[in-house]
C-alpha cells in the first residue's frame, strides 16, 4: 500500500505529556481550517507525578514510543514537537504594567505592547521559578480605562493589567531533557490548560464567560475566561488517580481493578444508579472473590469528586468572576468521562455543566479515538502550534540544540521562547520550510526504530 503523500512543510506534532498517558498526534490544516490528524501514538504512563515528571527514564521511554508510533503512520521522521505543561507548581499572579511614550501624536504601536510585556518578564519571581507565559488583560491610554485593543490611539501614559502564570525550572528544564533524550526539539512549551480551551471552548463562550475544568490523571486545572481573555488559572492537586485510589482502599481490590471498576462500571452521582447490580471482583489466587454494589461504588467515586469541585468553587469565587460566568463550566479531560459528571458538577456548584469534546476543530473523517476528552490538550496544542508556528525560531533552537543541548539561558531569552514575531514577510518561510522538509524526510533515527 502506497502511503499517504503530504507536504512536510504542514505537518506539526504536538505532545501531552500526562499523569497517565503520554499522547503524540501529528495534523496539518486542510483547506477550510480544520485539523486533519495524520498520525497519533498512545502511551500509558508511568513516570509523571501530579503532571509533574518524576522519572526520566520511563518518560523518557513512552515518548519515544509514542513517536515511533506517530512515525510509523507518517512514514518519516519526526524532529520538531510542541509540548504542553502543567502540575501543580503551575502559578499565577496579577501586575500592572506602565510605559510612559515620548510622544502624545504618535500611534500606539505593537512594539508598544511588546515592550510593556518584556518588561514584565524582568519581575523578580520566588527562586526556582520562571515565567511562562504574560497575558494581556485590559489597557488604559491616558486614564481611558477598559481598552481592550489600544493599537492605533494616541496618548502618552500605556498601562496595562497582565495575567502572569509561572512554573517551576526544574520542570520544565525535565520536559526538555526528555524530549532531548528521545532526539527531539522542542519548539515551544505552552501552558495545557490554555491548550484545552483552544481545542474545547468557541470564542463566544469566551467572550461571554466560562469556566473550563480539566480533570486529567493527577491534576485538576482550571481556566476562566471572559470578555474573551483569560482571567484566572488554578491547579487543584486531585485528579483521576485519587478517584482510583479511593476505589482500591474502599474495596480493598488491586489499583488495576479499581481503574477498571471506575471506567466500566463508575458513576459520579449515585442517586442515579437504579439497577444497583451487584459486581463481582476476582480475588488474587486461593481467595475468595469480591463483591461490591454499583451503588456503593458510585458513593465512593461521588465524594471524592464533590470535594474536587469544592475546590474548583473556591477558585471560581477567589476570581470574582462567580456571577459572570454566562457560559458555565465546562468539563474535559479523561475524568469527565465519567457517567453523570456533568449533572453532579452542575448540582453541586449551581453553575450549568456541559462536557466538551474537541471535534469542532478536526477536519471530517477523523478517527474515533481522537474524538474524546482525553486528546483535548493534545489538540489544543497542534491548534495553538498552527496559529503561532514559527519555523525560523524552532530551526534556530534545533540548530542550537546540537551544540548544546541544555545550555543554561537568562530567564529573559528563556520567557521569549514561546513568543510569535510579527510582521515578517512571506518570503522567510521558504527557506525555513524546506529545512524543515528536510528533517521530515531523513532517515529515521536509528535509536527511534
Amino acid at each position: 500500500m502506497k502511503p499517504y503523500q503530504f507536504d512536510p512543510k504542514e505537518v506539526i506534532v504536538a505532545i501531552d505529556i500526562g499523569t497517565t498517558k503520554v499522547c503524540a498526534i501529528a495534523g496539518r490544516l486542510n483547506e477550510y481550517g480544520k485539523i486533519e490528524v495524520l498520525g497519533m501514538g498512545k502511551v500509558r504512563s508511568e513516570g509523571v507525578l501530579r503532571g509533574v515528571i518524576s522519572n526520566i527514564e520511563k518518560t523518557v521511554n513512552a515518548i519515544k514510543e509514542a513517536i515511533m508510533a506517530v512515525e510509523k503512520q507518517l512514514d518519516a521522521s519526526v524532529k520538531i514537537v510542541h509540548v504542553g505543561i502543567a502540575g501543580q507548581h503551575i502559578k499565577s499572579l496579577q501586575h500592572r504594567g506602565i510605559l510612559t511614550r515620548d510622544n502624545a501624536h504618535d500611534e500606539i504601536g505593537q512594539d508598544d505592547i511588546e515592550m510593556l510585556i518584556r518588561d514584565m518578564y524582568k519581575l523578580v519571581l520566588p527562586p526556582g521559578d520562571k515565567i511562562l507565559h504574560v497575558i494581556p488583560q485590559e489597557f488604559t491610554v491616558d486614564n481611558e480605562q477598559g481598552i481592550l485593543d489600544p493599537i492605533g490611539m494616541s496618548g502618552i501614559r500605556l498601562e496595562a493589567n497582565f495575567h502572569i502564570i509561572t512554573g517551576q525550572i526544574t520542570a520544565s528544564n525535565n520536559i526538555l531533557r526528555c524530549i532531548e533524550k528521545v532526539g527531539l526539539t522542542v519548539a515551544d512549551l505552552t501552558l495545557e490548560p490554555i491548550a484545552s480551551s483552544q481545542s474545547i471552548l468557541s470564542e463566544e463562550e469566551k467572550e461571554a464567560g466560562i469556566a473550563l475544568v480539566d480533570i486529567g490523571g493527577g491534576t485538576t486545572d482550571l481556566t476562566i475566561f471572559h470578555d474573551g481573555i483569560i482571567r484566572h488559572t488554578a491547579v487543584i492537586p486531585f485528579g483521576g488517580n485519587v478517584v482510583t485510589r479511593d476505589i482500591k482502599e474502599g474495596c480493598t481490590i488491586m489499583p488495576h481493578q479499581a481503574e477498571k471498576l471506575k471506567i466500566k462500571f463508575g458513576s459520579a452521582l449515585a442517586d442515579e444508579v437504579y439497577d444497583n447490580r451487584i459486581i463481582t471482583i476476582p480475588g488474587l489466587k486461593g481467595r475468595e472473590p469480591k463483591e461490591i454494589s454499583e451503588k456503593n461504588l458510585a458513593l465512593i467515586i461521588q465524594a471524592r469528586i464533590e470535594e474536587i469541585f469544592d475546590y474548583v468553587l473556591w477558585e471560581i469565587r477567589r476570581s470574582g468572576y462567580e456571577k459572570k460566568l454566562i457560559g458555565g463550566i465546562v468539563l474535559t479531560g479523561g475524568g469527565s468521562l465519567l457517567k453523570h459528571i456533568d449533572i453532579l458538577a452542575e448540582y453541586h456548584t449551581g453553575i450549568p455543566t456541559r462536557v466538551g469534546y474537541p471535534i469542532d476543530l478536526l477536519a471530517h473523517g477523523y478517527p474515533e479515538e481522537i474524538a474524546t476528552p482525553i486528546c483535548a490538550t493534545s489538540i489544543g496544542l497542534l491548534k495553538n502550534a498552527f496559529e503561532h508556528r514559527d519555523y525560523e525560531a524552532a530551526i534556530e533552537l534545533a540548530d542550537s540544540s546540537l551544540e548544546s543541548p541544555l545550555e543554561e539561558v537568562t530567564q529573559g531569552e528563556q520567557s521569549h521562547a514561546h513568543t510569535v514575531p510579527s510582521g515578517k514577510q512571506p518570503g522567510w518561510w521558504e527557506k525555513a520550510f524546506q529545512k524543515t522538509k528536510d528533517w521530515f524526510e531523513a532517515e529515521p533515527d536509528p535509536d527511534l526504530d
